[in-house]
């Protein structure tokens, strides 16, 4: 079997599939499966993909950060985190929409899941906007869009496993996702400015909060500030890796709604349990499934195919990011993160590797692509979250996604094309 034909076949019956609302993990499976058998390649080997992909240590990262942020959620630190930054600044014009960017980017760093964000913060924020006047489909558009920082802020699912695949320091990709990450919220919150002045949302004018309401807002969500600094200093001090920070995570939330805020009792910890075997059975489907597509692309000599053609065309990087990029913004609208980087990693790592394009700064690339994905009909995953929790129709959210989409596509060309703001840092903290 040439490479066209086993391209024809793993993409061809796969996006068929996607096509006709069939799940992902299936749509993967059954184009990776007659692949496989279309190329007279024995079925054994399908075991021995599932368990060398699974059994990886890294990807115990996902239930337990899965587990942390749906622990901080329900422990009612989300709620504390807002009502500080809202004591802080929501007394300002449009302050309310500002305070929704910012408590997704400081969610985001005790979550690692975007859609955990949209419902921590949402559950909470749009209907406060909506009764300070704001739309209410405006509105859960915004934490829609804010929630997509979640996957390049720290400690986020998506780096982990694009670490995995690619084989990079998980530790420097999550230091590498941090101002690109901050580059996003600064610029939805200008957007957010200009539609509010534009509609005239948020012109009530609270009184400033008194000192004495600040520091006790400060102080009841002092154990949730805590969160990230213990996360992300831990990993750096060398205390423990970023695969058990999402341990120690979990276990500091877990503690912290127990004991200190007291909203989390036995049975709310066992249904938290339940909810993150789920979460997590959904995510490792996919995995398997997608290690199966990934790897029939490697054997298939694909991604040197795929080198030969470019290199053909030109060796100039811009070019190649460029496609990348248009590569990634349409999967973004079909698929979610975790299947992107099975099938698109093997393809375009190869190749940027060549060309001199550093891995870290390549999966920043990738990850806010895929974080962009996740705001784009018609499988945006924090389009449909929000539109569950608010009771806005999903066609509604997407109509006002724009004033948010644009920003974050102008973010996307900036941390392309300029690679200091993906590895400034790292290589600051002497990572590199």
């Amino acid at each position: 079997m040439t490479v066209l034909d086993l391209v024809l076949i793993l993409f061809g019956i796969f996006f068929v599939l996607l096509f006709l609302n069939i799940p992902i993990f299936v749509s993967l499976g059954i184009a990776s499966v007659t692949a496989l058998v279309v190329a007279k390649m024995p079925m054994s080997m399908m075991p021995v993909i599932l368990f060398t992909t699974t059994s990886k240590f890294t990807l115990l990262a996902i239930p337990f950060f899965i587990l942390a942020g749906l622990v901080m959620e329900r422990a009612g630190i989300s709620g504390r985190l807002i009502t500080l930054i809202d004591v802080l600044i929501g007394h300002i014009p449009g302050g309310l929409g500002i305070v929704a960017v910012l408590s997704c980017c400081l969610f985001s760093a005790i979550s690692g899941s975007a859609p955990a964000t949209v419902a921590a913060i949402g559950l909470i924020l749009i209907p406060a906007m909506t009764k300070a006047g704001y739309s209410k489909s405006f509105s859960a558009a915004l934490v829609a869009s804010s929630a997509e920082v979640d996957i390049l802020i720290p400690p986020s699912i998506a780096l982990v496993v694009y670490g995995v695949i690619s084989e990079t320091s998980i530790g420097e990709l999550f230091m590498a996702g941090m101002i690109p990450g901050i580059l996003i919220g600064l610029c939805l919150m200008i957007s957010v400015v200009i539609v509010t002045l534009k509609r005239g949302y948020g012109r009530e004018r609270r009184k400033r909060a008194a000192l004495r309401e600040v520091v006790r807002a400060f102080f009841d969500a002092f154990w949730g500030l805590l969160a990230p600094f213990i996360i992300l200093g831990g990993i750096y001090g060398g205390v423990f890796t970023p695969t058990e920070s999402a341990a120690v995570a979990a276990v500091y939330g877990i503690l912290v709604g127990m004991f200190v805020y007291r909203n989390l009792d036995v049975m709310g910890l066992f249904r938290l349990l339940v909810d993150t075997a789920v979460a997590s059975a959904t995510i490792m489907v996919i995995v398997m499934n997608a290690s199966v597509f990934a790897w029939m692309l490697t054997t298939g000599r694909v991604a040197q195919t795929l080198f030969q053609v470019v290199t053909a065309t030109t060796t100039h990087y811009i070019f190649v990011l460029i496609v990348l990029n248009i590569f990634l913004l349409v999967a973004g609208c079909f698929m979610d993160a975790i299947s992107a980087y099975y099938i698109f990693i093997p393809l375009f790592l190869p190749i940027c590797l060549k060309l001199g394009i550093d891995p870290v700064h390549l999966g920043i690339i990738m990850t806010t692509n895929l974080a962009i994905g996740l705001i784009t009909p018609p499988v945006g995953v924090d389009l449909f979250t929000a539109s569950a929790i608010s009771g806005v129709p999903f066609k509604d959210i997407c109509r006002e996604i724009w004033p948010f989409l644009i920003p974050s596509i102008f973010s996307l060309i900036l941390i392309t094309y300029i690679p200091a703001i993906s590895l400034w840092l790292p290589k600051a903290l002497g990572m590199r």
